[in-house]
């Protein structure tokens, strides 16, 4: 057996000190802690960039095409369904789904109440599953009976609390143009996406309600919403549909719809590495403090073991052996913390948040069992890596000195 090892484990499971044992479980519970919270910390930061961003493509779709113009109001300028660019694109797999859709600006009045929204419209072909999973009341139109849809709406939780209206109320909307047009609705569905800037702007309605409102023929649209396979190759999608493009149409993507958002969450990175710089500190300061103290209370051991020849470096491996013991115990527990808290986040929604300031109302969670293997790794290492320049203490203590300190 390895010299350094055998007399680490005497040391470390076998020793009747208590001098240092306080210390020692100061040193495990900073490991603990510090890896529970690294782990929470890349957690709850890769949640909140998914859930945010699943959030704003899962209503706007992840590639808008309209058209070529210097138009930038919510009003779409039309143009003639582009069939041979909806054949091409279908035919790519970085494309998953090509809807029509319009928007027009218009004026909700009910129970004396006005609140400005943009009326988007959308048909048949529409993939409800974003609006469905956050459907708080009812449900979603019904394309099935072409004259009733066209009075269904569906509106957010934020406008129908601000016009007092809940479901199945009737309401009626305001379309500023020449001549002046309303209509009246009913509300079928209300959904709530936390996001403030979706939910104080759209609702949702007939397509063909706007191409009769502004005088389209039935092939015109106001533009597509694409949604691509995978959102991590959005670029490479966003060629295809570029070489796929007629000369009258643009494209832009999400990240250009709304570009505040997507600045604002590679700002949470740095927070992450702030946090993960923070507990890796805490975690070598207790374990250096927890060495020092284990090296003087062994003086008299090391002084021995000098006499009986043993080397600085042969020495130093027994502490540092019986540092990674300690630190080894402290990353099962800090595993243990990490990882059950984030479970029990993920199961149970236990810790809520403000949706008017982060979007959600709860604490999102996204385990990447990558950043939990290299969390450990890169823990043990480093805080073995700086315990060998504290460890060289050994070499100061003379063997004759030490043994009179007995």
């Amino acid at each position: 057996m390895n010299f350094a090892s055998f007399i680490a484990g005497r040391i470390s499971f076998k020793s009747k000190r208590t001098f240092s044992k306080l210390i020692v479980r100061i040193a495990i519970a900073g490991i603990t802690l510090g890896l529970g919270v690294m782990i929470l910390s890349l957690a709850i930061i890769r949640g909140f960039k998914s859930e945010i961003r699943e959030k704003v493509r899962g209503f706007d779709g992840d590639i808008k095409v309209i058209k070529y113009d210097l138009n930038g109001s919510y009003e779409n300028t039309p143009f003639i369904k582009a069939d041979t660019f909806v054949k091409q694109v279908k035919r790519s797999k970085a494309i998953t789904h090509i809807m029509p859709f319009a928007t027009k600006p218009g004026i909700i009045k009910a129970h004396n109440e006005i609140e400005g929204v943009v009326l988007k419209g959308v048909d048949n072909s529409y993939r409800w599953d974003f609006l469905r999973a956050n459907l708080v009341a009812g449900t979603v139109i019904n394309f099935t009976d072409t004259a009733e849809s066209k009075r269904q709406i569906m509106i957010s939780q934020t406008t129908a609390n601000r016009l007092k209206l809940k479901l199945g109320d009737a309401l009626m909307m305001y379309f500023v143009q020449q001549p002046l047009r309303r209509r009246p609705f009913k509300v079928v569905g209300i959904f709530d996406t936390s996001v403030e800037e979706i939910d104080k702007t759209y609702v949702i309605g007939d397509i063909s309600l706007i191409k009769r409102l502004n005088n389209w023929s039935t092939d015109e649209i106001g533009g597509y919403e694409l949604r691509v396979a995978d959102f991590d190759q959005l670029e490479q999608a966003a060629k295809v549909v570029d070489n796929s493009l007629p000369p009258r149409l643009k494209y832009t993507t999400v990240f250009e719809n709304f570009p505040l958002i997507f600045e604002w969450l590679p700002l949470l990175d740095v927070n992450a590495r702030v946090m993960l710089v923070l507990m890796l500190i805490v975690a070598v300061i207790n374990m250096i403090s927890a060495l020092l103290i284990m090296i003087l209370e062994r003086t008299a051991m090391i002084g021995i073991l000098k006499a009986m020849g043993a080397s600085n470096w042969n020495i130093q491996k027994v502490f540092l052996y019986n540092a990674s013991y300690l630190i080894g115990l402290g990353l099962i527990f800090g595993n243990l913390f990490g990882l059950g808290l984030s479970w029990i986040q993920f199961k149970t929604h236990v810790f809520k948040l403000d949706a008017t300031s982060y979007y959600m109302t709860f604490v999102p969670i996204q385990t990447n069992w990558m950043d939990v293997v290299l969390l450990n790794i890169g823990t043990m290492v480093i805080c073995l890596v700086v315990l060998i320049i504290p460890s060289m203490l050994v070499s100061k203590i003379s063997p004759v000195k030490a043994i009179q300190f007995k």
